[in-house]
């Protein structure tokens, strides 16, 4: 059925009671029950398979009459079902025990019945209440036997109607086929429901039943029972409806553009509804599943969509979600005007009457038009949209579709509605104009994409600051700003610190020395090595960045192998290798992630010429051991500052396997070095990496990098006074100004500071605690999802349910739009964050400042809230 158009199916039922789809609401009144009542029947006759469609034509009030809606509604819930006898031995044919072995209760009369199964109330021997879902004797044979015969007809359909052949029939209704045969195995649908119940964990709405694991046969399944009000009941909700569907809504969207994996079947039978509102997700017969890059093409086109680019939206549909484009291409111009005619019309034109069928019509006669096609997945998709909205729309008849899709389709820009994005534009020209002149002086000349136009993320009302001192930052207007940012790390010590201060003026009057050897350089490179475990060398560098590139080169000299082995989410500068499968896009499956460039211009021959894990899977540590003999580095975050988290069991883990099989372990500490422990992350996990890359920090402000470890490895760029073994043996490594004496001065002064006042950190890791708990509060108490990751002064915000698991998962989990927002709120309450941005702590914040922080999280997220960034 997920690939079946609906017109069709209502011409065939139309048919059948004497009129097709054109007069589906054409009948007097005195005939529509009977003809409901007639049509239940011949789809119960019919089977399983039949009664899918009376189940969806019941949310569809827009297309059948409103007898037939309420007559079908019993197939949701309500179907015929099994006697007590029957029943009785199907289950205990399915235990192969005596029912009362198992269960100290069971109601032999279902609760609910569709389809395929229906469910029993029962109570186990050691008390719990539970749901037993059984499907239906004869059953399975029967949705066998329908689609043999289906499958006869497609294939002879295949070899006489061109049309059905260019249409690849037989392949889409095999698809088919194996949905709805998966619908009466348990054992698959207990797996479809652990997963959404892992998704949904922690929701503040949201509740999937536990799956009792003991009780799970290929025809039963047991879980968790859940009392609540029936989807086609939802009148008894103590909730208002437009909040209820928005809501429905809301989960749905979601399963679909984060989480990857959907509830295939949103029909009123199949939610429920506590008192208070809450959605509790019943079977698991039907799901969706979506790839990275099905999931990155859902949003990329919608994204388009809503920023009216319809060219670039044309394109975007075509390429992820359109097969069968042979005729197609020959006709590219026309068939993309029409396309983009239906595209505005409906995005645009008639955006506020939303109607999902509508919309897939159109677009579905311009593809039949050309001799095209949906995929499978996009016509999985289409089936769970237009459930959504029916269902939504019987919630809440005015519901606004497109308008509550926002979070979702829009979900990389700052502003839920036009009114908001205007209401910025009015607040920051009277707040910040002398910074946003600034703004526009700089597009004339300036491209800055660290701080304005920002990769994914530009800043619309980026600040400039005239000054900057001890926490704080004041812009051109003499605005001042508690400061988050510390310039992505450097500023531990806060801005304008007196030891720094100093060091850099004694060293530029000194006169600044680079190319030449200085005591500045050997005192860094000293305190650097003689603060790291393990560390024998030191190379010094300008950047993190550079730190990275030196280092794998390093490690590829010394092993004579080219393959580089990161993991998903770790950033390792701009480079193209230290790139890699480091933003938002992903692909491959997420236990065994394919490379993918991080942005346009990487050399693909680098790209795929790096292995990518998961930080914290040790499973896929020891799938790489195949490998082993062909790499030439394993390059980690010990503490990635995405996620300010630390898995020392899994660090132990890798630590193990790269002394085994020889390979050289890098750890990127270029924004935890010095700063969540004068001995960097490492000293926290208790491990020893072969190579550590620094930055920030050691300058003390200024550009700075370094590479320090182990003396055969950091020494493979150090001559062997002999030319022709240099080449041989050795590798390159340069850069004017590394070493040189204004930054290695003011790189000494911070870290001997932090070395002989170690109570700073732990200042740094009480300030880091207050203030977690207090945003955590803030969102608590407004049943906002947030959460709220922080350690040794990194911070790590998220506007989503999910605990930090897997990078990508934390990511698909994660509000965008309400994270960039937030940058954009605070800054209106004296607060600056970067967008999008892990934020930082400095010793030179105090308890008011902190205040200033607390206060001003409270007051945005209240705005937000109100704003409408949160369904609650």
């Amino acid at each position: 059925m997920a690939n079946l158009p609906l017109k069709p199916l209502l011409n065939a039922v139309g048919n059948a009671l004497g009129y097709g789809v054109t007069r589906l609401r054409k009948p007097g009144a005195d005939h529509r029950a009977e003809e409901a009542q007639r049509l239940l029947s011949c789809l119960v006759e019919a089977g399983p398979i039949y009664m899918k469609l009376g189940q969806l034509l019941a949310t569809r009030s827009d297309l059948v009459p409103a007898e037939w809606v309420q007559t079908l509604r019993t197939l949701q819930d309500d179907g015929p079902h099994m006697d007590a006898a029957t029943t009785r031995a199907a289950v205990e044919r399915e235990l192969r025990a005596p029912l009362n072995s198992v269960f100290g209760e069971f109601d032999l009369t279902p609760v609910a019945s569709g389809s395929v199964a229906q469910v029993h109330r029962a109570r186990l021997i050691d008390g719990q209440e539970v749901a037993v879902k059984l499907v239906k004797d004869g059953v399975p044979e029967h949705i066998d036997q329908n689609l043999r015969l289906m499958g006869r007809g497609v294939r002879l359909a295949e070899r006489l109607i061109p049309a059905v052949a260019a249409s690849d029939g037989v392949r889409r209704f095999t698809e088919v086929a194996q949905l709805f045969r998966s619908q009466a195995d348990m054992i698959q649908e207990a797996s479809r429901q652990k997963l959404v119940y892992r998704n949904f964990t922690g929701h503040p709405y949201v509740r999937v039943p536990r799956v009792i694991p003991e009780l799970i046969t290929p025809r039963l399944l047991a879980m968790e029972y859940m009392h609540g009000i029936r989807g086609n009941d939802a009148h008894r909700v103590r909730m208002d409806p437009a909040q209820l569907a928005r809501r429905l809504q809301d989960t749905i969207y979601t399963m679909l553009y984060m989480h990857g994996v959907s509830h295939g079947d949103p029909h009123p039978g199949n939610i429920f509804f506590s008192e208070s509102g809450e959605l509790i997700l019943l079977d698991y017969g039907i799901t969706v599943e979506l790839s990275e890059d099905e999931k990155w093409g859902l949003s990329s086109f919608y994204y388009a969509c809503t920023r009216k680019e319809w060219t670039v939206a044309a394109r975007r549909f075509t390429d992820h979600f359109v097969e069968g484009r042979e005729h197609l291409r020959s006709h590219e111009e026309e068939y993309t005007a029409e396309l983009i005619a239906v595209l505005e019309h409906h995005f645009d034109t008639v955006s506020n009457r939303w109607s999902t069928i509508s919309y897939f019509r159109d677009v579905s006669a311009i593809l039949h038009k050309y001799g095209a096609r949906y995929t499978t997945s996009f016509t999985k998709v289409e089936l769970v949209f237009l459930s959504c909205e029916g269902f939504a729309s019987q919630l809440d008849p005015d519901i606004d579709i497109w308008a509550n899709a926002r979070k979702f389709t829009d979900r990389y820009s700052p502003y839920m509605s036009r009114e908001i994005r205007d209401r910025f534009d009015e607040q920051f020209a009277e707040q910040i104009p002398s910074s946003l002149r600034m703004r526009d002086r700089a597009d004339k000349s300036l491209v800055a994409p660290t701080h304005m136009h920002r990769y994914f993320f530009p800043s619309t009302y980026p600040l400039f600051a005239k000054e900057a001192r001890a926490g704080r930052v004041t812009d051109l207007d003499g605005n001042e700003y508690v400061d988050l940012s510390g310039g992505y790390g450097p500023h531990i010590l806060g801005y304008a610190h007196p030891v720094i201060t100093e060091a850099i003026t004694t060293a530029a009057t000194a006169g600044l020395v680079n190319a030449i050897g200085n005591e500045p350089e050997v005192e860094l490179a000293e305190l650097l090595v003689d603060s790291l475990p393990g560390a024998e060398r030191a190379l010094l560098c300008n950047s993190g960045t550079e730190a990275a590139l030196l280092a794998i080169r390093l490690c590829r000299a010394r092993r004579r192998r080219d393959t580089v082995v990161k993991f998903e989410g770790h950033y390792h500068g701009f480079s193209d290798q230290g790139m890699v499968s480091s933003w938002f896009r992903f692909t491959g499956d997420k236990h065994a992630p394919e490379p993918i460039a991080g942005s346009l211009g990487a050399q693909r021959a680098v790209v795929n010429g790096t292995k990518v894990l998961q930080y914290g899977d040790i499973g896929g540590l020891d799938r790489l051991q195949e490998q082993a003999d062909d790499l030439a580095c394993v390059i980690v975050e010990p503490l990635p500052s995405s996620t300010a988290t630390l898995d020392r069991e899994f660090l132990a883990a890798l630590r193990e396997r790269c002394t085994a099989w020889g390979v050289p372990l890098i750890f990127d500490e270029v924004v935890t070095g010095y700063r969540v422990a004068y001995g960097g992350a490492q000293s926290l996990a208790g491990v020893q990496p072969d190579l550590t890359l620094l930055g920030k920090i050691i300058g003390g402000g200024l550009p700075c990098g370094a590479v320090a470890g182990r003396a055969e490895l950091v020494g493979m760029c150090r001559s062997t006074e002999d030319p022709f073994l240099d080449y041989e043996q050795r590798t390159f490594a340069g850069g004017t100004l590394s070493g040189n004496s204004l930054t290695c001065r003011a790189g000494t002064a911070v870290l001997r500071h932090l070395r002989d006042h170690p109570y700073l950190y732990g200042e740094l890791d009480e300030k880091t605690e207050f203030l977690r708990a207090e945003l955590i509060e803030s969102t608590r108490k407004r049943d906002i999802p947030c959460r709220v990751s922080a350690r040794g002064s990194i911070f790590s915000l998220n506007f989503s349910h999910r605990s930090a698991g897997i990078y990508r998962e934390r990511m698909a989990g994660s509000n965008f739009k309400a994270t960039i927002a937030l940058a954009y709120y605070m800054r209106r309450h004296g607060v600056y964050i970067p967008e999008l941005h892990s934020f930082l702590l400095s010793t030179a914040h105090t308890d008011d400042d902190l205040a200033v922080v607390g206060k001003a999280f409270d007051l945005s997220v209240a705005d937000m809230a109100a704003d409408g960034f949160f369904v609650t």
